[in-house]
């Protein structure tokens, strides 16, 4: 089951049918990347590469902290100006995954990635996006095996 904030996101995506709709929608939301983006005090270029999402062409990374109620906050950066795609998600996962139990952020499918950018995604795209998605989940589920 994915947090609610989530499965909003991904039914407002079911609901367009036109690609530029789609295509508008994400460009709000990669808009929106510096409420997510990592702070200067957690890092700055160039990254760590353990934080580096190998397979995405957009250079992205990931950061999980934790918080003191036992769930994480996500942070990301994106190198490449022209990444809006991994802009986007790096928001729609920071946004409705910060805060939630791990056992939840551990389950949440790399498929996502198709309901929220469409199976004409290709598939260079598609396995970066999924690489953050991946991410993310690994943070959980570490930070689940060593509490």
């Amino acid at each position: 089951m994915l947090p609610e904030k989530l499965q909003e996101i991904i039914d407002d995506f079911a609901l367009m049918t036109d690609r530029h709709e789609r295509a508008e929608y994400l460009i709000e939301i990669a808009d929106r990347f510096e409420t997510v983006k990592v702070p200067a005090e957690i890092s700055t270029p160039p990254h760590p590469e353990v934080n580096h999402v190998t397979m995405c062409e957009s250079d992205a990374y990931v950061w999980a902290v934790d918080k003191p109620d036992g769930t994480q906050t996500y942070y990301f950066d994106v190198l490449n100006p022209q990444g809006l795609s991994a802009m986007a998600m790096s928001v729609i996962l920071g946004e409705t995954l910060s805060g939630q139990p791990l056992d939840v952020v551990a389950q949440v499918p790399s498929d996502i990635v198709l309901k929220i950018f469409g199976n004409e995604i290709s598939m260079g795209k598609g396995q970066g996006l999924m690489g953050i998605v991946n991410m993310v989940n690994a943070f959980a589920k570490t930070k689940l095996q060593n509490s």
